[in-house]
C-alpha cells in the first residue's frame, strides 16, 4: 500500500509538471506571434561555441521584399499553400537519403525550419522531429505566413555568427535589410543550405552559381497573387 501510494504522488507530481510546461509553450508560442524569441537554442550554440552571434530582429517591414521572396523561391516554393508540410518534397528527400546516405537532403518547409530554429535545436533524431511537427503545425494555426515568414527571417543562420537578414545586410552588403537588391537576396537565400560552407563573403562557387536559379525562380513567383500577398504583406 505505501508502495502504491508513492506512486500515486509521484505520478500526480509528474503530471501537474507536464500540464504547467505544456501551458508555459503555449503561452510562448501565442507570445511569439507579436514579439521575437529572446535567444535560440541555435543562437546559444553559435555564441558559446566561438562563432559569436551578431543578430538584430527587425519588423516584417523592414525586411525588402527581395528577400522574402528569394527564400520562398529558394526553399520552399509551395509556402503560400501548404499547411506546414510539402509531402511530396520530403518523400524525394527520404528516398534521396536511403540511396545516398553519405549526403544528405532536407525536405524542411520554411515552417518547419522556423519550429526548429525556434524551439527545439539541430539534428536529426526522431525525437526531435515529433517535437518539430508538433510546433510547426501549432505556429501555422497560430501566426499564420506572414509571421513564420517574418520570424524565419530574424532567426535562421546566414553565416557564421551571423543571424537575421538584418544582421546578414550588414554584414555582406554594409546596408539595411529593406534595402537589398535582388542579387542580393539572391545571394543570402542561396547560402541557406549551408551557411557556413556556402559563403557570400568571399562569395563560393556554389553561391555565385546558385544565385542565378534562384532569381530566375523569382522571376516566376513573382506573378502568384498568393506568394504576393504574403511578400508584400506588413503584419506588424
Amino acid at each position: 500500500m505505501k508502495r502504491k501510494g508513492l506512486f500515486v504522488r509521484i505520478w500526480r507530481r509528474v503530471k501537474r509538471i507536464f500540464i504547467i510546461l505544456f501551458i508555459a509553450q503555449l503561452i510562448y508560442i501565442v507570445a511569439l506571434k507579436w514579439i521575437y524569441p529572446p535567444i535560440t537554442i541555435t543562437q546559444m550554440g553559435s555564441l558559446f561555441g566561438g562563432y559569436g552571434l551578431k543578430r538584430d530582429y527587425v519588423a516584417a517591414n523592414e525586411i525588402s521584399p527581395n528577400l522574402k521572396l528569394a527564400v520562398i523561391a529558394s526553399e520552399d516554393q509551395l509556402f503560400a499553400d501548404h499547411g506546414g508540410f510539402d509531402v511530396k518534397n520530403i518523400k524525394k528527400a527520404m528516398e534521396h537519403n536511403e540511396k545516398k546516405p553519405g549526403k544528405l537532403r532536407g525536405g524542411s518547409t520554411i515552417s518547419q525550419q522556423t519550429a526548429k530554429n525556434v524551439f527545439l535545436w539541430q539534428g536529426r533524431s526522431w525525437i526531435r522531429k515529433g517535437f518539430e511537427v508538433y510546433f510547426t503545425k501549432m505556429i501555422e494555426w497560430i501566426w499564420g505566413k506572414e509571421r513564420i515568414l517574418a520570424v524565419y527571417l530574424n532567426v535562421i543562420e546566414m553565416g557564421e555568427g551571423v543571424f537575421g537578414a538584418e544582421a546578414a545586410s550588414q554584414a555582406y552588403f554594409n546596408k539595411p535589410a529593406a534595402k537589398l537588391t535582388k542579387m542580393q537576396a539572391a545571394r543570402i537565400a542561396s547560402a541557406l543550405p549551408h551557411p557556413k560552407k556556402y559563403t557570400i563573403k568571399p562569395l563560393s562557387a556554389y553561391v555565385l552559381k546558385r544565385q542565378f536559379w534562384v532569381i530566375k525562380q523569382m522571376n516566376f513567383l513573382k506573378r502568384d497573387t498568393e506568394i504576393k500577398k504574403i511578400v508584400e504583406a506588413r503584419p506588424e
